[in-house]
């Protein structure tokens, strides 16, 4: 397999020993859903060889959940055998948690009520729409909001839109409406995501692994969600803010914890 599939591997089994926690009944009530790599891999069972073919590498496990899970949260991963950051979560705790551990050397990253990257992400009320990962929709934006994106970012998206198509629901479908929404509300977000949309087109191209289907699926469904965003009617807040444009910064800065 080799020393990357090997992490990935270690990972893939980890990502299922947690999982396999949250589903005990004592730990039902708590809502912790898999963000990052991991969430894509585990939303997209058919195409997830796509990010071994790529050289997609895992580097953590990370989760959004609601502040008010937060000694639960601290609970179940001690008792999994994670050594939580107190510095973090004494700067952070109402917002992110970091857990270490000490045996293999990964970390978690727990995201409380929002992902605020370069843009903020609102979580409230839509945790609840997928049992193990954030919705695909969020999914999507967790990604396309980066404003410095990573080759590992564009590889997950172009994985989950082969996998799923665009639609108006959460059931195993990218519900554009929550894409739309958020952009036609925040013109930033919008400058960031529909750059990024572009750049996942243009990577296509640089994949001798994908093939002319592979290809041909993600630029409709990347088409599809801009012609949803470009159709959506713009708040007011927006259009102002669209007349300055890149004049004034429109995202902030990425503060990191540990490598992503």
């Amino acid at each position: 397999m080799g020393k990357h599939g090997d992490i990935r591997e270690a990972f893939i089994d980890e990502r299922t020993r947690i999982l396999e926690a949250l589903a005990l009944p004592e730990n039902r009530h708590i809502i912790l859903r898999l963000i990052g790599a991991l969430a894509f891999r585990t939303h997209c069972p058919e195409f997830g060889y796509l990010q071994d073919a790529l050289g997609r590498i895992f580097t953590d496990i990370d989760f959004a959940s609601y502040q008010r899970f937060f000694p639960d949260i601290q609970r179940l991963l001690a008792e999994l055998g994670y050594q939580e950051d107190k510095m973090v979560s004494r700067l952070f705790g109402e917002s992110r948690m970091l857990f270490h551990d000490p045996v293999y050397g990964r970390h978690i990253d727990i995201f409380f009520d929002q992902l605020r990257f370069s843009h903020r992400l609102p979580l409230n009320g839509r945790l609840e729409a997928e049992q193990l990962t954030l919705p695909l929709a969020e999914l999507l934006l967790e990604k396309m909001q980066i404003v410095q994106i990573n080759e590992k970012d564009l590889i997950d998206t172009i994985m989950l839109l082969r996998e799923h198509a665009i639609g108006d629901s959460d059931a195993e479908t990218l519900r554009a409406g929550i894409v739309t929404n958020l952009t036609s509300g925040d013109w930033g977000l919008w400058r960031t995501v529909t750059g990024n949309l572009a750049l996942v087109k243009e990577f296509l191209g640089r994949y001798p692994q994908l093939s002319a289907d592979d290809r041909n699926v993600v630029t409709e469904r990347v088409d599809e969600i801009r012609r949803r965003i470009d159709a959506a009617p713009k708040s007011f807040a927006w259009r102002l803010r669209a007349r300055i444009g890149e004049r004034v910064k429109w995202y902030e800065d990425v503060e990191e914890l540990a490598d992503r």
